[in-house]
C-alpha cells in the first residue's frame, strides 16, 4: 500500500503511520527499502510485563559491541545463530543470571536469553521516530480514523448493499466521493466548489 501510494504522489520518500495491528518486521523493513519511513507502536504479544517480568524492552542493545545490558547491568553476549522460517536470529545471553538478585523478575529458566532479528534494526528506527513523536498515533487517530467513522455512519453503520467485488467497489468509491465532496465544501465553501466545477 505504501508503495503504491509512494507511485501515486510521485515522491522518492514518505512518512507512513499505522497502527499497531500492521505491526511486522519483514513489512517494516520493505517500506524501509523502498524509501518510506514507517512509525508504530510495537504490539505487546507475550504478557511478560503483565506478571511482573522484564520484557526485551528492558534490555538494552548495544549496536557497538554488539551485546544486549540487561535491568541488572550484565552484559548478555552473542551466543549462536537460527534460523526460524526466513528469519535469521541471533540470540545473546550471560551466565550470571544464578547470582543475580533480579532473576525472580526476569526469567524461570537457568539464564536469560535474548533474540535479535537480523534486520531488527528497522523495527528499533520505527520506535525512535515513535518515540520522538509521541504525538503521532493521536494525529492519525484525528485525520484517519474520523473518514471512516463519518462513512460508517452514512452507511448506517451496516453492510454493503451491493454483492460481488466491482459492484462493491464501485458502492465504496460512491461513498468517498460524497465524503471527499463535503470536506470541499466545508473547507472552500459551496460557492468555491461549483466555481472550479464550472471551471
Amino acid at each position: 500500500m505504501g508503495t503504491q501510494a509512494k507511485t501515486v504522489l510521485g515522491v522518492d520518500k514518505l512518512e507512513a503511520v499505522a497502527d499497531r495491528g500492521y505491526y511486522s518486521g519483514e513489512e517494516i523493513k520493505a517500506c524501509g527499502d523502498a524509501g518510506i519511513e514507517v512509525t508504530l507502536p510495537k504490539p505487546n504479544t507475550t504478557g511478560v510485563e503483565a506478571k511482573g517480568k522484564f520484557g526485551k524492552h528492558d534490555f538494552a542493545y548495544l549496536a557497538e559491541r554488539d551485546v544486549y545490558r540487561c535491568p541488572a547491568g550484565e552484559l548478555l553476549v552473542y551466543w549462536l545463530t537460527t534460523v526460524d522460517g526466513e528469519r535469521t536470529i541471533r540470540r545473546y545471553t550471560t551466565k550470571a543470571c544464578g547470582s543475580c538478585q533480579l532473576k525472580a523478575r526476569c526469567t524461570t529458566a537457568k539464564n536469560r536469553v535474548i533474540s535479535r532479528w537480523e534486520h531488527e534494526h528497522v523495527m528499533e528506527a520505527a520506535q525512535k521516530r515513535l518515540d520522538a513523536d509521541p504525538q503521532a498515533m493521536r494525529r492519525r487517530r484525528e485525520t484517519v480514523e474520523h473518514p471512516f467513522g463519518t462513512l460508517k455512519m452514512r452507511m448506517g453503520a451496516t453492510h454493503f448493499l451491493m454483492k460481488r467485488l466491482p459492484k462493491v467497489a464501485t458502492e465504496m468509491a460512491l461513498h468517498v466521493l460524497a465524503y471527499n465532496l463535503t470536506r470541499v465544501m466545508n473547507i472552500m465553501g459551496v460557492g468555491a466548489l461549483i466555481a472550479a466545477m464550472r471551471a
